[in-house]
């Protein structure tokens, strides 16, 4: 339950709508509700102004579902993360809504009466086709917290060309998330161009060397470019969160 759906209870309330005992018994699951194996934190789109996300590597099919199946129900948007096949078919048989992107892993379910909302611009770019998921984890999270967001892929530096034709939205971008694996570069030459912060993301895309992304966090960690800042591996879903909030707090005026 977010503020926007207290509010409209309340107002409820206010007009003679709904009953307090009503109003007490949508409420009474605040700040959680325990369902023996997790306690779902209903308050945290109060406090945070964006619900509790499920995390599903490590959980059956049946705790992701209980867990959905609870966040809906108190009219929660619902985000699930690095999901197996087979809990991303439960999701999405059980909630007709359900959109589900089998590169990122990630099934999301919008509640019935909240529009889409596209605000400012998060650019994310990755260097590889191999980081793709990553990059896909970290749009479909942005733009599930109401932010536009623009994908530019493959314009890794081994062709830098390629990124350069693409300086124009880059810069008009409030934020820039830079996917990246092997040696990681890509967010130093990106934070270079832009006047924007840069959301660094290391994948563990890479030959021995790269010790599965720990080559490409450190080039990110000791970036010489300002304004760059970085999430642990292969972490799209940090990144999209973090570039959202920026992105929703920078706003015009007409905004």
């Amino acid at each position: 339950m977010d503020r926007r759906s207290v509010e409209h209870l309340l107002r409820q309330v206010a007009a003679g709508e709904v009953s307090a005992e009503e109003a007490a018994h949508q409420l009474q699951s605040l700040p959680f509700e325990d369902l023996g194996f997790a306690r779902i934190d209903h308050h945290r789109a109060l406090r945070k102004g964006y619900p509790e996300t499920i995390f599903c590597q490590g959980k059956t099919t049946a705790q992701i579902l209980a867990i959905a199946q609870r966040l809906a129900a108190h009219g929660s948007l619902v985000l699930a993360t690095r999901l197996s096949p087979e809990a991303a078919q439960t999701l999405v048989q059980h909630f007709p809504r359900a959109e589900y992107d089998e590169l990122a892993r990630v099934v999301l379910v919008r509640p019935d009466d909240v529009p889409l909302e596209e605000k400012g611009l998060v650019v994310v770019a990755c260097a590889g086709t191999a980081d793709l998921p990553v990059a896909r984890e970290a749009m479909i999270t942005a733009r599930a917290m109401g932010a536009k967001v623009e994908g530019i892929f493959d314009v890794g530096v081994a062709g830098i060309h390629r990124l350069l034709a693409y300086s124009d939205r880059l810069r008009a971008a409030r934020v820039v998330v830079v996917v990246a694996g092997m040696e990681g570069a890509l967010a130093s030459v990106v934070g270079g161009l832009v006047d924007s912060p840069v959301v660094a993301v290391p994948t563990s895309v890479g030959y021995g060397a790269s010790f599965n992304g720990l080559s490409a966090l450190l080039t990110m960690l000791n970036s010489c470019a300002s304004g760059v800042v970085v999430v642990n591996i292969d972490n799209g879903f940090g990144a999209g969160y973090a570039a959202a909030l920026i992105n929703n707090r920078t706003r015009t005026p007409e905004e």
